[in-house]
């Protein structure tokens, strides 16, 4: 998919981007014009050049929870990593504040997120804008058929424009919402989903369930809608801890005693085994804020019933196991980290659990 730009001799020359991606936040240029089109600007004739988009191609990955303490940490090693990401957020401003200016500059970076409602037929993967010249640092695009107005950002030189920043379309990533709205979100662009979501803790027992358990359906379904090949849960160990006998272990009472948390999760872990995706289901211990002090160990499923790792190594086994997918598909993993464990490759370490 290619967006197109054709230039005439006018004040208002038009351009058609064919792809919805422009109705996002876009922080670096989504769409780059070549200098042979800027050549041919002054001329009487029509011109018409292919523009390719760095962001039309089926390979980015969609990250929800992306502000949360884990989902930032898999956003920025995605990031190192080379990965194209869509960073799910709600609020605008945290994401702000969450990542470094470097993250939020980086061109691979993009959130899909709105503050209000939109209505679905704004979200089109047509439309047709007009430029309006009479400002000198900042040019406005004007949207003939929606009758919105979205910011561009131009190039140093003010000679063509970097990228759409686009206020009154976004679309709002919040799984609590229906698996149609993240279908929305998520886009024909993005072939991977990571679900790094947890609800806050608070006195509503409700809240597990609407984010743990059905955010997470919802996330899948929205995923199968939309085609995406890949979907990674960040999970938590005992969630099935009354099957191993552990009942009685404090940490299953606590994490339960709100809501009955890790029941929610078994049970949206169960919907991901059952849905047909591919799927890694990634089951952490006790997490810490903390730098990793100690070396992975990854078990299988309804292993492990203590210790903890640095969310920062959830977040390294997250991106692995896209680099590894052969060795990594379709199983549930649980991982610690201790100081005494042997440093082992991820590829080992996936290679190690049985696909289920």
């Amino acid at each position: 998919m290619v967006a197109t730009l054709f230039v005439r001799q006018s004040s208002f020359p038009i351009l058609t981007l064919l792809n919805q991606n422009s109705l996002f936040y876009n922080t670096k240029p989504s769409y780059y014009f070549s200098t042979s089109i800027h050549s041919q600007m002054g001329k009487n004739e029509i011109t018409e050049e292919e523009v390719v988009s760095e962001n039309v191609n089926k390979n980015k990955v969609f990250v929800a929870g992306a502000t949360g303490s884990t989902g930032k940490r898999i956003v920025q090693q995605l990031l190192a990593k080379g990965f194209a990401v869509k960073a799910a957020v709600r609020d605008l401003d945290k994401a702000k504040s969450t990542f470094s200016s470097d993250d939020i500059d980086n061109p691979h970076l993009q959130f899909p997120h709105s503050h209000k409602e939109e209505k679905p037929d704004l979200l089109l993967n047509t439309m047709i804008c007009s430029l309006s010249l009479p400002y000198p640092d900042k040019k406005l695009y004007k949207c003939l058929k929606h009758r919105v107005q979205a910011s561009i950002a131009w190039d140093k030189n003010m000679e063509y424009p970097l990228h759409v920043l686009s206020p009154d379309i976004k679309v709002k990533a919040d799984v609590t919402e229906g698996s149609e709205k993240l279908a929305d979100a998520i886009g024909n662009d993005s072939d991977t989903v990571i679900c790094a979501t947890g609800f806050r803790r608070s006195w509503d027992l409700t809240a597990p369930w609407k984010v743990d358990n059905f955010g997470t359906v919802n996330l899948v379904e929205a995923s199968r809608k939309v085609g995406a090949n890949r979907f990674v849960l960040i999970s938590s160990i005992l969630v099935n801890g009354a099957a191993m006998g552990q009942i009685l272990n404090p940490a299953y009472i606590f994490l339960n005693v709100l809501g009955l948390t890790l029941v929610a999760k078994l049970q949206a872990e169960q919907h991901i085994r059952k849905s047909g995706i591919n799927y890694t289901i990634i089951r952490p211990g006790g997490l810490k804020n903390d730098p990793p002090s100690g070396n992975v160990i990854m078990e299988p499923e309804d292993t492990l019933y203590e210790g903890s790792i640095s969310r920062d190594q959830v977040a390294e086994v997250a991106v692995e196991a896209l680099l590894h997918p052969e060795a990594s598909s379709y199983k549930v993993v649980e991982i610690v980290a201790r100081p005494d464990a042997p440093k082992r490759s991820y590829e080992e370490l996936f290679g190690s659990i049985k696909e289920k």
